[in-house]
């Protein structure tokens, strides 16, 4: 935590005030307000995930510029898919084209806004990529996470595209993704398959592995079995438990909702966090992945929007009861943060 206040918060703040910067040139006013809206409402995304370079601070110098990077363009793309007027699948594609070329350093530019009015954002989407591409550049062993890195990325882009169309066709596209997935993921259901690949988490650990220049492609496995689906999981997962109102009252998809009620939402989520603890036991640097589960567990239980939610509250007691020191101690943490910042 000493290494998060001192070094990964202010830098992240650091980007954020860049690109912020950037958003207020873009000459679209739609763009505009999105991308700043993205980064206004978001910027948690960006210092949670920013914690990976916590791990290797000698080269947080690319890890939090690259992780900014990559989550303010995850985020940007997400308000405008979420705020759009658009339903075409083909917008969706092509916006998420971005994240797919950020993870590939030799992949061209595309035009992004092929399929939508709005388009002239000033070259920031542009200047996220390739910021993400420069900093791929230098982590000595990317070559060997980059396939893994790719399939992630694939499959966020997947979901954001069928979660994204309209109502009526949003469960059917999803079911037919998760048939052509499902043989290898039989623990898991296919509303825990799509909350998984909505994670940047796993993404954002790969990163962090590449900056070892003497990583081992079974330790990139290790990463990804760990990962996907069972740290991801949760990551969405929680977040959607404690959206759960806000989603309903707005009509958005929400993957909690598919659960059989109380009993049953429970019983998921800590069967997917007892699986997450078990595989991150077998990663390299089990303490700092057992923070990421236990960190994970205190940000969004100790959420204000849990209070105000009488089932999910339950819910979040059931989860919490019994929880190891160092869950209290991130869960006490959260809240301070959030008074504070």
């Amino acid at each position: 935590m000493i290494r998060i206040y001192r070094y990964v918060l202010p830098e992240v703040s650091e980007q954020l005030k860049f690109w912020r910067q950037q958003a207020d040139r873009m000459p679209d006013p739609e763009l505009q307000k999105q991308a700043i809206a993205s980064m206004t409402s978001k910027q948690f995304h960006c210092q949670g995930g920013a914690v990976y370079a916590v791990a290797r601070l000698e080269m947080r110098h690319v890890l939090i510029p690259l992780i900014v990077a990559f989550q303010t363009i995850s985020d940007y793309l997400d308000n405008l898919c979420d705020r759009s007027t658009s339903l075409d699948p083909d917008d969706f594609r092509m916006l998420h084209q971005s994240m797919l070329d950020a993870t590939d350093p030799a992949e061209p530019l595309h035009d992004y806004y092929a399929y939508r009015e709005e388009k002239e954002d000033g070259g920031y989407l542009n200047e996220l990529v390739k910021t993400c591409q420069a900093s791929l550049r230098l982590l000595p062993s990317y070559s060997l996470v980059a396939s893994r890195v790719r399939e992630l990325v694939g499959l966020y882009c997947d979901l954001q595209v069928y979660k994204h169309i309209s109502r009526e066709l949003r469960e059917e596209a999803l079911l037919a993704w998760w048939s052509k997935h499902q043989s290898r993921y039989p623990g898991i259901s296919w509303n825990e398959f799509a909350a998984a690949t909505g994670s940047t988490l796993g993404v954002f650990m790969l990163f962090l592995a590449a900056s070892e220049p003497r990583l081992k492609q079974e330790t990139v496995e290790a990463i990804h079995a760990a990962y996907f689906p069972y740290i991801c999981g949760l990551h969405i997962l929680l977040d959607y438990l404690i959206d759960q109102e806000e989603d309903e009252h707005g009509g958005d998809l929400n993957f909690c909702s598919y659960y059989d009620g109380l009993d049953q939402t429970v019983q998921r989520i800590a069967f997917i966090v007892t699986e997450a603890r078990e595989k991150a036991e077998r990663l390299e640097h089990t303490p700092f992945q057992r923070m990421i589960i236990e960190g994970l567990l205190a940000l969004y239980l100790s959420d204000p929007k849990v209070s105000k939610q009488r089932q999910v509250k339950q819910i979040s007691r059931m989860l919490m009861k019994g929880s190891p020191l160092m869950r209290m101690f991130f869960y006490v943490n959260s809240i301070f943060i959030r008074k504070t910042s």
